[in-house]
């Protein structure tokens, strides 16, 4: 470093030392800058204590003023007439109606904190027949509450506004194996009209996310005080209007109410008619049932009698009305003290294998022919479990009846040769059975003509009855689908070649004007199946035309039946017409197979072998029919 730059360094020094000596301010400027700065602070204190001073008389006037309207409230005529009517629950007799709505993976419910009971119930996976939501219950018209004695007044809790508790919004969603609890509250009131908060009736919802059941408990914390401790019972009110989900309704698979006794068997109250019954006896559950969906109410114990009602009204003010359902059950309580009430909905489907995982007897709501054990063991333990493993390959419903159809074909398939079997020896017998009759021409000589009939069949080893006893065989499965496809909610809204819904029939016309017995509209399945059946009888009386000339009368009603099933048919499921056809359609394939078969030249030859055998003893059954033939005979000549 050079002398200048020393120099140079010195001077920069010397500058800001003698600036800031010179800019430093004095002894009383330091003073009256404190002085300036103290000031501020007073002004800006006394500012805060003069707001926090105004904020404290804001509350108190506001606190004052709410005091004067509560007052004025509780001394309001107004008021003096609900306590009158209502006493304890006075102040929750007016409000404004809110509506929650708590939505899982297959439901959608809104829940009113007017009566804070379900009012509606929306199936999210499912529409009805004109591709609108599908909603169980008439919001405007449902009513559920409880309904009791308190100081000499009827209470309807209905009628009152719950409280939701702190966690309730407007609309909550819950998930997959999560649970959501809602609780609504009815708090009793006090003096002056203060709540009593440990005082009140609860609803408390617990809903998991993949579930259409779901537990309702209710919760009596503090009754006694307002109850009388000696009531043993509370009455449960349950009104609903069904709302139409489908096209048509099937009159063998209609709405009504079903319900189970305690421990017992299932019931039900009549499906066309307005009806009333006084149930006596425990209860179980209680549904208002649908065709393809339900809505149950279940007691964790059991309910101790009820008043069931279903009927339809004059005039409904809805063109979605189906039906009233009525419900008036008394609950067990115990009100020493808190009780609690164990209950549980369904809303959902008739799907029987989701009924019947809750193992409460939910499944036969689905009429799959209960009342005779063989049709529903067929339905429960063949048609159902293949049907189910059918439509789990995820193919048309149109293909898994066809394929079911043969599977039971090919089931059957013994049955039906040994039927064939039997009619190819009937005619092979045919033109000796018409020598009989030429021998015996005359009215008298009936009793003769049938026992030397009975006696060419024995000898030939033929019985008249083995075609028929196969054929008795195959009508429960006939009756089990009868019962099976109406009923079988994976058809609903499943199209099939042209037509639309398999549970509903399938037109192709319709017509300006309507037929008796008949409609206003043309089945294409259903003609199909009519057409194939009268058919299949023509062919049918062919192969058994010893038997048929026998009973004219049989083969007359044999060809009215299908014209019978034509009028019943056209309005009913077009998958049950379908599965008919293709069971006459396969039936003439056997035909065939079973003509090439089976040669009836050596049929005949080996019936010819029979009869050169010795006679076998007569067997008891043989002995006792012959026995009441001949007193059938002596009856007739007297």
């Amino acid at each position: 470093m050079n002398k200048n730059s020393i120099i140079g360094f010195i001077l920069i020094a010397a500058i800001m030392v003698g600036y800031t000596y010179w800019m430093s301010p004095s002894e009383e400027e330091l003073a009256k800058r404190q002085f300036v700065a103290d000031s501020i602070a007073q002004v800006q204190n006394q500012r805060v204590l003069e707001m926090e001073m105004i904020t404290k008389a804001a509350e108190k006037e506001a606190k004052a003023e709410e005091l004067e309207k509560e007052s004025a409230v509780i001394e309001s005529p107004e008021y003096s007439d609900l306590q009158s009517k209502y006493d304890k629950f006075a102040n929750a007799a007016s409000g404004e109606e809110q509506i929650f709505i708590i939505e899982n993976d297959l439901i959608k419910i809104e829940i009113s904190n007017k009566g804070g009971y379900i009012k509606t119930v929306e199936l999210k996976d499912y529409k009805t027949y004109d591709s609108l939501p599908v909603i169980l219950l008439d919001p405007n018209t449902t009513r559920f509450g409880l309904s009791f004695f308190s100081n000499n007044r009827i209470i309807n809790t209905e009628q009152f506004y719950f409280q939701p508790s702190e966690n309730v919004t407007n609309h909550m969603v819950v998930n997959g194996d999560n649970s959501l609890q809602i609780s609504m509250r009815l708090y009793a009131g006090g003096e002056e009209g203060a709540l009593l908060t440990d005082s009140y009736i609860e609803y408390l919802y617990t809903i998991q996310g993949n579930n259409y059941m779901f537990d309702f408990t209710i919760n009596m914390v503090g009754m006694d005080r307002i109850i009388s401790a000696n009531s043993s019972f509370m009455d449960l009110n349950w009104y609903a209007d069904l709302r139409r989900q489908e096209k048509t309704v099937d009159q063998f698979n209609g709405s009504t109410i079903y319900y189970k006794f305690y421990k017992d068997e299932v019931d039900y109250m009549s499906e066309s008619d307005d009806e009333e019954e006084q149930i006596t006896t425990k209860l179980k559950w209680i549904s208002y049932k649908q065709r393809f969906f339900t809505s149950s109410l279940v007691a964790k114990n059991a309910f101790d009698n009820g008043n069931l009602k279903v009927y339809e009204k004059e005039n409904p003010g809805s063109d979605r009305y189906l039906k009233t359902m009525e419900t008036d059950i008394e609950l067990p309580v115990n009100l020493r003290g808190d009780a609690t009430i164990p209950l549980s909905f369904y809303f959902g489907p008739n799907k029987f294998y989701t009924l019947k995982s809750y193992g409460l007897d939910l499944e036969r709501q689905i009429p799959i022919g209960w009342g005779l054990f063989i049709l529903a063991w067929i339905n429960e333990f063949i048609v159902i479990p293949t049907f189910d493993w059918l439509g789990g390959y995820g193919w048309n419903y149109g293909i898994v009846i066809l394929v079911l159809t043969i599977m039971l074909k090919l089931l059957l398939f013994p049955i039906a040769y040994k039927t064939y079997y039997s009619s190819a020896k009937m005619r092979v017998l045919k033109p000796e059975v018409d020598e009989l009759s030429k021998k015996f021409p005359k009215k008298e000589d009936a009793m003769k003509k049938q026992q030397a009939v009975m006696a060419l069949y024995k000898r030939a080893g033929a019985n008249p009855a083995a075609g028929c006893v196969p054929m008795l065989l195959q009508m429960p499965i006939l009756f089990a689908m009868f019962r099976f496809f109406p009923a079988s909610i994976e058809l609903r809204q499943q199209p099939f070649l042209w037509a639309h819904d398999l549970s509903s029939y399938d037109s192709i016309a319709s017509l300006p004007f309507t037929i008796p017995f008949y409609g206003d509209h043309v089945s294409l399945f259903t003609l199909l199946m009519t057409v194939s059946t009268i058919m299949y009888t023509y062919m049918n009386n062919q192969m058994m035309a010893s038997q048929t000339n026998q009973m004219p009368g049989m083969k007359t009603m044999m060809y009215l039946m299908p014209i019978m099933f034509l009028g019943i048919f056209n309005s009913y499921a077009s998958g049950l017409s379908y599965y008919y056809f293709l069971a006459n359609i396969i039936t003439f394939g056997q035909m065939f197979v079973f003509r090439y078969a089976i040669n009836e030249n050596k049929l005949r030859l080996k019936i010819e072998e029979n009869k050169k055998k010795p006679p076998k003893k007569k067997s008891a059954f043989q002995k006792r029919l012959e026995e009441a033939a001949k007193q059938r005979g002596q009856n007739q000549k007297r």
